[in-house]
């Protein structure tokens, strides 16, 4: 495997960096193949991506940690290993401990 892709080093690598950000996060566009764009991102416990919009189609992956996904149809706790569809509404994002998602979205 492509060392720059090994998703389990970009994981400790942009953890290690959310952990020295003052706002408790790192993110690395992993894969940009119009239209589809991949990226890690990395939130320390209690950190957040504030409320925002979705693409037409996405994923999230949860690498390492817990997250919340937050959205007006209801919350959903992820663990590692879950994959679950990003909500075709305004949603957030919430690291119920140190964690590390990836974001597979298909943007027109």
């Amino acid at each position: 495997m492509d060392a720059p892709n090994d998703l389990n080093a970009l994981a400790a690598e942009h953890l290690a960096a959310a952990r020295t950000s003052p706002h408790g996060r790192s993110a690395h566009l992993l894969l940009h193949q119009d239209p589809l764009r991949q990226t890690v991102i990395a939130l320390t416990s209690g950190s957040a991506l504030d409320e925002h919009n979705a693409p037409p189609a996405a994923s999230l992956q949860v690498l390492r940690g817990s997250v919340r996904l937050t959205a007006a149809s209801g919350d959903v706790e992820l663990a590692p290993g879950r994959l679950h569809p990003i909500p075709q509404e305004r949603h957030g994002l919430l690291a119920l401990e140190d964690a590390v998602v990836l974001l597979t979205a298909v943007n027109p």
